[in-house]
């Protein structure tokens, strides 16, 4: 049975914490000076501190302590994998603090973020016949042809498996820094799936992991009045990275719901794969950020900030309110076909559209 007590503490909490933490966090920005200044590679005006993904952590982290010393019966191994989504989450952010301090190169930030994701992947092989195992590894995803060629699971050998988890690790890490490109627009989407993946832990009954997504979906709701246009303090890229890591292990962590977070976070997806794909195309390296993604194209199309946010977290919540409502199988495969198709042909107009602009390295505001 739901521990209701629980569930509004663990999304009540992080969202009182990270309210009350974020203006001390931009405090510390301003007088450590860690801004981002406004100029032609960036769209806010003003010098605005990066420090607001301390607060996030923390009070997401802070709660998730709190699960662990809470009364509730759990199965072997699934408080150490609420440990490693806590340890996880703090050294995405503090490692990634120095790239918002001083900005560091593609390459050393890349390695870190394999890094980071190794300390969720290793601890498997600890105990790997263990149901949970300690550590994070997709062996298993449901098979949308099931209908059709029977078998609802695909077990993944771990050659493939392992590969895949850092990929979908990493991957979700660099989803949540492109999506700090508005005033926001990382933290509320983040919100939106967070919850979306409370939604789906409810309702296969997985209790006790569905405190975890409210606690993310809490301490985003608690930033973003900070962070909403015109925005007062940015996540910076360590704050950004952290949530793209928290929704990466929340979409594996109780067995795969990532169906889900591709459904729900399919446009930002398919906008990254677009910009790798569309770099190495003209001999690029795939880590060169620049001012080509969705939202920076909307913008010069001549839609406001808050229109653009408020579009994508209309698209993130509808697309995510099918993963949840859609039958298993064939639908859901259906969805992301044609969410795929639609969100590409958009990419490859818009690319038509605008095909002189000029590219910027570091166009983004957080």
């Amino acid at each position: 049975m739901p521990h209701w007590p629980l569930l509004s503490i663990s999304f009540l909490l992080p969202l009182l914490l990270s309210a009350l933490l974020t203006p001390l966090a931009r405090r510390l920005g301003q007088r450590a000076g860690w801004h981002v200044r406004s100029g032609d590679r960036h769209i806010h005006e003003g010098a605005i501190p990066r420090s607001g993904g301390l607060a996030m952590v923390l009070a997401l982290s802070g709660m998730l302590l709190l699960l662990l010393r809470w009364p509730i019966e759990r199965p072997a191994g699934e408080s150490i994998r609420i440990g490693l989504l806590a340890l996880g989450s703090l050294l995405a952010f503090a490692l990634l603090l120095w790239d918002d301090i001083r900005e560091m190169a593609p390459w050393p930030k890349l390695t870190i973020q394999f890094g980071v994701a190794a300390v969720a992947v290793l601890p498997y092989f600890l105990a790997p016949q263990q149901e949970p195992a300690p550590g994070f590894v997709i062996t298993q995803v449901q098979n949308p042809l099931a209908s059709l060629l029977g078998g609802e699971t695909i077990y993944l050998p771990l050659l493939l498996a392992v590969p895949l988890t850092f990929f979908w690790i990493v991957g979700m890490m660099n989803v949540g820094n492109v999506l700090d490109g508005l005033d926001g627009l990382a933290a509320g989407v983040t919100a939106i799936a967070a919850l979306l993946m409370f939604l789906h832990t409810f309702l296969l009954k997985q209790y006790s992991l569905a405190p975890l997504p409210l606690a993310l979906a809490g301490a985003c709701l608690g930033f973003l009045p900070y962070n909403f246009h015109p925005a007062r303090i940015f996540m910076g890229d360590s704050g950004a990275m952290f949530l793209g890591y928290a929704l990466a292990i929340l979409s594996i962590i109780g067995g795969a719901k990532i169906a889900t977070a591709l459904l729900v976070l399919g446009v930002p997806i398919l906008d990254v794969a677009w910009r790798i794909i569309f770099r190495l195309s003209q001999g690029r390296s795939f880590a060169q950020a620049d001012r080509e993604h969705l939202h920076h194209r909307l913008l010069d199309l001549g839609l406001s900030q808050v229109q653009i946010v408020l579009l994508f977290y209309v698209f993130c919540g509808g697309f995510g309110a099918l993963a949840i409502f859609l039958p298993k199988g064939l639908y859901k495969l259906y969805a992301l076909v044609l969410i795929g198709l639609g969100i590409s042909a958009l990419l490859w107009w818009l690319a038509r559209r605008q095909p002189g602009r000029i590219e910027d390295t570091n166009a983004r505001t957080g």
